[in-house]
């Protein structure tokens, strides 16, 4: 009885907390700290006065637009929402005794929550949630810091990308903190941002750090993040490099990015660079600013691995759009390689036009 009565007292408290603009936490020993005086000595305090394990977080302003961030669990076709951040629920039960979450506002939530877990004085993981999840502590302590800057989240931030970057390859952890990290400054929305993933994609830094970078330029950071984008596009002499600011650019909504792509398709001076921008045009343009390049590809580019991923990216243009295009190459393209990498592709269809294709080349023989 006393431990349900505990537990009941422990709920009414995170109602109160989500009532006030902070998580929806459950099962949480929480506490709120001050740190306004300055976010790295707050939280190094807090870090070096107990082991752990804990969680520390705190609440930032968000990019605009609607950004869900949060946990989904499927079992026997049935769906839930919630994260249970220290472990993996099984079956279909989401997160219990969370608060209510808000109605998600038409232009997206106005702030995310940046969670650090900390164990034996050492932050091991990194996590970002939006107010609409509902998120399982497991009994930790979580420590709500308020009045957080953003300059100084960002700046704590950076530190984990600098850090972390030299052992990301050989430790899973390190590397999901490093991504982590810079996914978390890209949510910020004040421009410090901006300045940061400038400096991570700058030339001479790690090549990991700035392909990284490049994708979340492209995702989050509007018109700056186009404009960094279609310079690095132009100018960097990394192919694995402008191969990410293409990936970066179809993921960005801003007007002439999709051209920048296009360009690139036609005019880099490596061939699979202009590959991975006819893969991305596939992806993200119009069917019509797709095929266009894909065509001139087929028809204008002097390299033969260039065509076969012009042939790839017509199977990968939506609700079969580029079946009738995979045919005609197929039939008519005077590059025997490319004929035949059009064929595969169309074995592989099983559209009913393709199945024509086949019986009409069979019976032709």
């Amino acid at each position: 009885m006393k431990r349900t009565l505990l537990s009941l007292v422990g709920f009414g408290i995170l109602m109160v907390s989500a009532a006030a603009g902070q998580p929806r936490l459950t099962n949480a020993q929480m506490q709120n700290r001050d740190a306004s005086s300055g976010l790295d000595a707050t939280f190094r305090g807090i870090m070096n006065g107990q082991p752990g394990p804990m969680w520390l977080a705190y609440a930032q302003a968000s990019i605009p637009g609607e950004r869900n961030m949060c946990c989904y669990n499927c079992w026997n076709g049935n769906c839930s929402s919630g994260c249970s951040i220290e472990g993996q629920r099984t079956g279909n039960e989401g997160v219990t005794g969370a608060p209510a979450g808000p109605p998600i506002p038409l232009e997206g939530f106005k702030e995310f929550y940046v969670f650090f877990r900390v164990e034996q004085r050492q932050v091991t993981k990194i996590r970002t949630f939006s107010p609409d999840c509902a998120i399982d502590a497991g009994g930790l302590p979580v420590f709500m810091l308020t009045g957080v800057r953003p300059a100084d989240s960002i700046a704590f931030l950076e530190t984990f990308v600098k850090a972390d970057e030299s052992s990301r390859e050989a430790n899973r952890e390190a590397s999901r903190k490093f991504d982590a990290a810079i996914s978390a400054i890209a949510m910020h929305k004040d421009p410090a941002a901006d300045a940061a993933l400038d400096r991570f994609v700058a030339s001479g830094q790690p090549e990991a750090i700035r392909r990284k970078s490049l994708f979340w330029l492209g995702n989050s950071r509007g018109k700056h993040g186009y404009e960094t984008l279609t310079r690095i596009l132009k100018e960097d002499p990394s192919d694995k490099v402008r191969e990410e600011a293409i990936q970066g650019l179809s993921q960005s909504k801003e007007t002439g990015a999709m051209d920048a792509v296009i360009r690139a398709a036609h005019d880099d001076r490596n061939a699979r660079v202009r590959g991975q921008a006819l893969f991305w045009l596939a992806q993200r343009a119009s069917n019509r600013i797709s095929s266009e390049a894909i065509q001139r590809a087929l028809d204008q580019d002097p390299d033969t691995e260039v065509k076969k991923k012009a042939v790839f990216a017509l199977t990968q243009m939506p609700n079969g759009e580029g079946v009738s295009k995979l045919i005609e190459v197929a039939r008519s393209h005077s590059n025997a390689a490319v004929k035949k990498q059009a064929m595969f592709w169309l074995g592989q269809s099983k559209d009913p036009r393709a199945l024509k294709f086949f019986e009409d080349v069979l019976a032709s023989r």
